[in-house]
């Protein structure tokens, strides 16, 4: 059961991640976090490039990065393309939300993923499937009252619909990985979509911090290259988790989603935030939801 271990280790990694992720943007510029941590990310996966297409490091290593085409390359771009637009909605509302409401609602990111599937792979759910899906959206719905004691507007929060926008980007990259997966190498996957973040980000950022006349100050953290770290060991597991043939993609997913319960536990005790108990509540609903979804 060494997959089982993998994938529950990558939910700790993405956990931390995430609490990493919420110290780095404290008072901080968005943009420039992002930046930074893309290129971190990119920087580790330079020298495996360079030494896998040089010869150094041979086909049968679990490091080793395949050449791709062209037109790999392009599919590989436009995932980098929609995951960038993925966090930078999700860098935001996590700044500007407290991290015990911004992490359940993406933790709904697999009910999103279940439906887009139904309209573009034509799929179908189980009766038990449509339960979970409705267990998960009526908890989401008392979450959301949650807030409302906070002061925090479901509908009218601009951060609240960052969160919601960065989720569905996230399962839209979901959806396109069923079909990349399918026909690029994954570590060719993971490493080149690094890559072209940094390319797809590096001129944003510099075109809108010049046109700014007060630009947001960035403080340098050492949360901040964590996160690109973290984030990378989580993805290395959960890939290498795939990799055994016992492995259940269902159960995999499952516990990578438990990640939240890691983010919250954590999150709640750094932050002190306010409505633990009944947000805990709702959030152990919605991973109920979940579990219904993933297991019908």
């Amino acid at each position: 059961m060494t997959w089982l271990l993998l994938a529950l280790s990558s939910a700790v990694f993405i956990g931390i991640y995430e609490v990493q992720k919420k110290l780095a943007l404290h008072n901080n510029s968005v943009l420039m976090v992002l930046l930074c941590t893309t290129g971190i990310s990119a920087l580790i996966f330079i020298p495996p490039v360079l030494l896998s297409y040089s010869g150094h490091i041979s086909p049968e290593s679990f490091y080793y990065i395949p050449e791709i085409t062209r037109k790999e390359h392009l599919q590989v771009l436009i995932k980098a393309a929609i995951v960038l637009t993925s966090w930078l909605f999700s860098y935001y509302s996590m700044k500007y939300l407290p991290i015990t409401i911004a992490s359940p609602i993406r933790a709904t990111a697999p009910v999103w993923t279940l439906l887009g599937a139904l309209v573009i792979y034509s799929e179908r759910l189980t009766i038990e499937q449509w339960i979970g899906v409705l267990v998960t959206f009526s908890f989401f719905y008392m979450f959301s009252m949650a807030g409302m004691r906070e002061g925090i507007s479901f509908k009218s929060n601009r951060w609240i619909w960052f969160a919601v926008f960065g989720t569905l980007f996230a399962s839209i990259s979901a959806l396109y990985d069923k079909f990349l997966i399918r026909n690029v190498d994954r570590m060719a996957v993971q490493a080149w979509f690094s890559i072209y973040q940094v390319v797809l980000l590096a001129p944003i950022v510099f075109l809108i911090r010049s046109t700014m006349a007060r630009r947001p100050v960035f403080y340098w953290r050492w949360s901040i290259p964590l996160i690109g770290v973290f984030l990378i060991v989580a993805d290395f597991l959960y890939f290498y988790a795939l990799d055994f043939e016992d492995a259940l993609i269902s159960v995999v997913s499952m516990l990578r989603r438990g990640s939240v319960i890691i983010t919250f536990l954590v999150g709640a005790l750094v932050f002190k935030e306010k409505n633990l108990k009944r947000k805990a509540i709702y959030l152990a609903g919605i991973l109920v939801g979940l579990t219904i979804l993933m297991l019908g």
